[in-house]
């Protein structure tokens, strides 16, 4: 294990306790005991903590010594990150946190799928912070109030769209409420306290939804694109790179053609002469491709992410027993659609989770589209990254396992997994492999959008698309619905997470990018000695990083 007395590491274990006690629902994320009874404070004091703590344990680090490879790169990953974080913090830009997929409104309801449900003791501790909800959102909405006094409001689309979750996770648009469902499953263990909590949670969100349609909406710009200058910090945050905008959407423009190109021979090969669309519709009728009813789509996730663990064992990876075991379930509704990963907790006691989030009344699913996102949120994409440094205690501290997460790194490389189990002869047939290909033709997409809507920027000429003409919302969801074949649902759900998550959607694209160009270069230095599966598990047990340490640390393998 590192030295816990070595500076560096001293302080990297020190901030995730003192982060996991201000943000309980990031310490039952991280698996940190002790915390799982509490929720947040959002509340103008509660961001100001968390601010000064980044800054004081930034100043901190940059006073250690780091004597050693271990300590020189564990105080990189820190500076960059927490570095990141205190300038956010400084630019006023935590504090009014509001879109459709990732802040307190998402994060106080998600954070009930991720707590033990065995035990009497265990519904006693579900009880006690679902009574901690009306506390908690009253102490967001004082946040989300001060920051719109000074001119700081999310931008009505978002406003609106979050009190649409939060209605329906209260049991306010014609369903069950999250809540209620939830409790359904303390079977014996139900009592009065479990039923005042999920009472007063419900309670909660519809004030949270009221407040966000009432006084909220009426101060929230209409406009969605946040300027260049705030899209570079963000793009910082989500890469860990310092990235050439200009660059990265002309390249994702070249990407699109390149896939667009191939995806067209792919389609023309399932049925002759047949368009991308009308291959997608033949394959979306064959039988081989469908299941039906939700309990077997997650029996098919399951089926297939143990069967790629099992397979890939020994063979491309060195896969611990711990890591063998990967749960696949279907998340509650009300959420946006897609699939996301939970890594396991430090001590192994809840596992790595694959979840998949569908429209409540969807019950036919096409697996050609979906086996390449198996791979991408499980093995050898999220589950062997994450869980792989998680395991890493005898050569990473505790932030380095646990909180250094960067999309730039992360959703490279599960971009880069789904390409590798190309390599490695899964995605052969034809119709999986036209999945695979939309799958990237979609992240290609989002580089081309998510900067040109933002930026606003010039459609260029020979795209065949509105050329000449400025990226908008409208143009963005024109664009994804025609020139890709990914489901109209999913896609309107994904121009509401670009406008409201600026900077994060083209990760995916960037960071293969990079995953892809380093191992060129490593394959290269080292000529006949180079070998793939070494590759892959040195940069896995380095553990997450930005991607300008990233390509630094990479250099020297």
């Amino acid at each position: 294990m590192v030295s816990p007395s070595h500076d560096v590491h001293r302080i990297s274990d020190s901030y995730v306790a003192s982060l996991a006690a201000l943000d309980p629902i990031l310490a039952t994320y991280l698996g940190q005991p002790g915390h799982d009874h509490r929720l947040p404070d959002y509340s103008p004091d509660g961001v100001a903590a968390l601010g000064a703590l980044a800054t004081a344990a930034l100043a901190e680090m940059e006073a250690a010594d780091a004597d050693d490879p271990a300590a020189a790169n564990a105080k990189a990953v820190f500076t960059e990150r927490v570095g990141l974080t205190a300038e956010l913090h400084g630019a006023r830009l935590v504090d009014w946190q509001l879109n459709v997929i990732s802040s307190p409104a998402q994060d106080v309801r998600e954070v009930f799928d991720l707590m033990p449900t065995d035990s009497a003791e265990d519904w006693a501790t579900i009880a006690t912070r679902l009574a901690a909800v009306p506390e908690c959102l009253a102490g967001y909405r004082l946040a989300l109030r001060a920051a719109a006094a000074r001119g700081d409001v999310a931008a009505l689309r978002q406003v609106t769209k979050v009190a649409e979750q939060c209605r329906g996770w209260a049991g306010r648009s014609g369903a069950p409420s999250y809540f209620s469902t939830l409790a359904e499953g303390a079977g014996e263990h139900a009592g009065p306290d479990l039923a005042a909590g999920v009472a007063a949670a419900e309670q909660a969100y519809a004030d949270l939804a009221d407040f966000l349609t009432g006084e909220l909406a009426a101060a929230a710009p209409t406009e969605d694109a946040v300027g260049e200058e705030r899209y570079r910090l963000w793009s910082r945050l989500y890469t860990g790179a310092r990235i050439d905008l200009a660059e990265a959407y002309e390249w994702g423009w070249a990407e699109f053609t390149r896939i667009e190109t191939e995806m067209k021979q792919v389609a023309n090969r399932i049925k002759p002469g047949a368009t991308v669309a009308e291959a997608a519709a033949h394959l979306d009728a064959d039988p081989r491709y469908r299941v039906v009813g939700q309990d077997a789509l997650r029996e098919w996730m399951q089926r297939l992410s143990d069967q790629a663990l099992s397979d890939l064992r020994g063979v491309h990876f060195d896969i611990p027993d711990r890591l063998m075991r990967l749960e696949c379930r279907i998340s509650p509704p009300g959420g946006p659609v897609g699939a996301y990963y939970n890594g396991p907790t430090e001590d192994w006691s809840r596992p790595g989770r694959m979840w998949w989030s569908v429209p409540a009344d969807r019950t036919e699913f096409s697996t050609w589209r979906e086996v390449t996102t198996v791979y991408h949120e499980g093995a050898p994409g999220h589950h062997l990254q994450i869980a792989t440094a998680v395991n890493q205690a005898a050569s990473l501290n505790k932030f380095q396992r646990l909180l250094a997460w960067v999309p730039g790194y992360g959703e490279g490389w599960a971009l880069y997994a789904e390409r590798l189990m190309r390599e490695f002869g899964y995605l052969d047939d034809d119709g999986d492999l036209l999945g695979m290909l939309d799958a990237h033709l979609f992240r290609a997409a989002r580089v081309v959008v998510d900067i040109g809507m933002h930026l606003k920027l010039e459609i260029p000429r020979g795209t065949g698309f509105h050329e000449g003409e400025r990226w908008t919302p409208d143009l963005g969801l024109e664009f994804m619905l025609t020139r890709t074949i990914t489901d109209p649902a999913h896609v309107h759900d994904e121009i509401d997470r670009y406008l409201g998550w600026p900077g994060q959607a083209p990760t995916y694209k960037l960071g293969e990018r990079l995953w892809l160009r380093a191992r060129d270069e490593a394959k290269a230095r080292r000529g006949a000695e180079f070998d793939l599966k070494r590759f892959h598990q040195e940069v896995l047990e380095m553990g997450a990083m930005g991607l300008d340490t990233l390509t630094e640390r990479l250099a020297a393998l």
